[in-house]
């Protein structure tokens, strides 16, 4: 046992005791076990009801949460969360360790103290329990739902969960305008108890408690449930309260399930500064383990997508498109460029395999368009090296995987991507497990577009490499405003909490904000070359696109150590950043650490002190963007050797980046 967690195992139980003695007026707590997070649970009076349970946080004695109410609601109008009785409560210590096969940390620590709280309510009799866990850096619980001898089935309308911040509370929110929805929206900031009534706030959202600490409000483990969101609880200012998907056949419904049936974890990541809660491991940890027995056949890595840039081709001899001599090319590439994958996609509304994109029309996923020489594309591919990822609309592999994905498995097919989901409703999030597991199956890795956020399913299917769920840089291809880099600054603290990001990366040619403007063949991008460089460190992202075309890699100073820049870690670490301003990112796969800087603001000059080495002397590479990058495009290299006690020094300019590779000398 840890010894730091028996003590507080007994405090509790002496709380558990004062508790039953005080015939439930005080809190039942508990503590994290370097007791810098505490959750109170309590009856409380809220409106014209008594005995309301009501959670409240506090994150180094600093209240982060009030006093807010738990609950739900059922199709037939009955609840639980109104008046309610305690009826037991325990509370023990978690501690366990594991290993990622992909993820941000390789290693993970999982310790907390647990607390479980049985209730009956007064008006339905209905019994149901709220199982609570207090990490060091964070708080989440989740609803349990026993069967019982007049309660077989849950058809659960709504959840009354609710997260009451304190005065000043900003938020970083996401305003969505229906469930249906990619989440690829513009995050605002504006102060919780002024969020308007009519907001469908996606998840996740940022929140800084002025003199408390930062906080990040998302779900973990969501399984055979439906997707939360968040909107101003109107009868609460201040308070945000939940609101979940409903199911497409019955709007009123968001759960149907045999008992007993858990709720997702809600879960609060809490710290003292944005860039903190980068850091936790609390959305896996709550997260079901590996369901895997092997994942070496899982390789992260950098993929082509064509799409991006609408298949544009310089100096070639055929005409660029859904092509068998466009493939080739692409495969050459890749091979030369060392890219490990290349994306079978779309060109002008059309698949690689005939559909019509949008307005959808299906087609059969097994044969490419003619123009496409399928064998011996993959034939092509084997020869150099390079492994094929496929594109496909959703509705296309729905009710095909059992024959379909055998089939992509035996022509050596890396990878798949599902696109133009748009909903997390129960029935979406059931069929998206079904993908990954029937995937796994058949050793191909997946990705998502047109998605809900990541809830921790990476975790179980470890063959979930990456997710969209994010404005991004394809929008730079139709939308006047763009993917500018305080978005991109800002979704890195907000979007980021849930898991990894997709984000159509790589292009080199970008300009200054002031001169960008949107196309859809060769899109130019806002920012850098070096701030591009550095999203392929600061964006957890398992499965990164090189999502421009070759020449505009080819002789690139960059090109080398972005193809060198891993696609999966051992370590990270948020050095430093701000929302929609900056951000300092360092991530270590075995003894190299990498460090990204993204900057939005004014130029500035920041100082990365290098104390997360180890002993003895490092090579620092350093690229960093050309005094002339606005007309030449081009980063420069330099090279110092620097060890623990030493401060790097990255002049970045406005919309501009570096990337720093530490490796140990030997």
């Amino acid at each position: 046992m840890n010894p730091r967690i028996f003590p507080l195992s007994v405090i509790a139980l002496l709380t558990l005791a004062n508790f039953a003695c005080a015939q439930q007026t005080a809190p039942f707590l508990i503590e994290s076990p370097n007791r810098s997070v505490r959750i109170e649970i309590s009856l409380k009076k809220v409106g014209n009801e008594t005995d309301v349970p009501c959670w409240r946080v506090f994150y180094k004695n600093h209240p982060i949460l009030l006093d807010s109410r738990l609950g739900a609601t059922f199709e037939d109008g009955s609840t639980v969360g109104g008046p309610s009785a305690i009826e037991s409560t325990k509370v023990r210590p978690h501690h366990a360790q594991y290993t990622v096969a992909v993820g941000k940390h390789s290693h993970i620590v999982d310790s907390c103290m647990e607390g479980i709280v049985s209730l009956r309510d007064r008006a339905s009799s209905k019994q149901w329990t709220v199982e609570f866990r207090a990490y060091d850096d964070g708080a989440a619980f989740h609803y349990l739902f026993p069967s019982q001898a007049s309660w077989k089935d849950l058809a659960l309308s709504s959840e009354q969960t609710e997260f009451s911040l304190p005065s000043g509370a900003v938020a970083y929110c996401l305003p969505l305008n229906s469930f249906t929805t990619s989440f690829e929206g513009r995050y605002q900031k504006k102060q919780v108890n002024q969020i308007p009534d009519n907001w469908l706030i996606g998840l996740p959202t940022s929140i800084e408690c002025p003199g408390a600490g930062w906080v990040g409000i998302t779900e973990a483990n969501l399984t055979d449930y439906a997707g939360m969101y968040l909107a101003a609880n109107s009868k609460h200012p201040g308070s945000l309260i939940s609101r979940l998907s409903p199911l497409p056949d019955n709007p009123k419904i968001a759960v149907r399930a045999a008992l007993p049936h858990d709720s997702p974890w809600r879960v609060l990541l809490l710290g003292d500064t944005p860039g903190s809660l980068l850091d936790s491991d609390i959305v896996f940890n709550l997260s079901e383990p590996c369901a895997l027995s092997d994942t070496s056949w899982i390789h992260p890595g950098k993929t082509t997508f064509p799409w991006w840039n609408d298949y544009y081709l310089e100096n070639v001899p055929f005409k660029p498109g859904l092509n068998t001599a466009t493939m080739k090319y692409y495969i050459d590439f890749c091979a030369a460029a060392h890219i490990p994958y290349h994306s079978l996609d779309g060109y002008k509304n059309i698949g690689w395999y005939g559909c019509q994109i949008g307005p959808h029309t299906p087609a059969d996923i097994t044969k490419a368009v003619p123009e496409i020489d399928l064998p011996e594309v993959l034939a092509y591919a084997k020869s150099k090296g390079v492994k094929l990822r496929l594109w496909l609309h959703w509705e296309d592999v729905r009710g095909k995987m059992d024959r379909v994905f055998p089939l992509y498995h035996q022509w050596g097919i890396e990878g798949v991507m599902l696109d133009f989901m748009n909903r997390d409703d129960q029935e979406m999030v059931n069929f998206l497990r079904e993908v990954v597991e029937k995937a796994a199956a058949n050793h191909l890795t997946v990705t998502f577009h047109g998605v809900f956020k990541p809830t921790g399913l990476e975790r179980t299917y470890p063959n979930l490499l990456t997710s969209e769920s994010v404005l991004n840089l394809e929008y730079d291809k139709w939308d006047p405003l763009g993917c500018s880099p305080e978005h991109q600054l800002t979704v890195v603290f907000t979007r980021m909490l849930a898991g990894p990001m997709d984000f159509h990366q790589g292009s080199f040619r970008g300009v200054p904000v002031e001169q960008f403007k949107p196309r859809n063949t060769a899109p130019l991008v806002m920012g850098s070359p070096g701030f591009m460089l550095a999203t392929y460190v600061v964006f957890e992202n398992h499965l990164p696109m090189v999502a421009d075309y070759p020449s505009a890699y080819r002789n690139h100073p960059a090109l080398p150590m972005l193809a060198r820049i891993p696609a999966n870690w051992d370590e990270t670490r948020c050095l430093t950043g701000a929302v929609g301003d900056y951000i300092v990112m360092a991530r270590r796969k075995g003894d190299d650490w990498y460090v990204g800087a993204m900057n939005a603001g004014n130029a500035r000059t920041r100082d990365v002190p290098l104390r997360l080495l180890g002993k003895g002397k490092y090579r620092a590479q350093i690229e960093s963007d050309d005094p002339n990058w606005k007309t030449n495009h081009r980063t420069v290299e330099s090279v110092q050797q620097v060890s623990a006690g030493d401060t790097l020094k990255l002049n970045l300019d406005s919309a501009g980046g570096a990337v720093v590779r530490l490796s140990p000398e030997k």
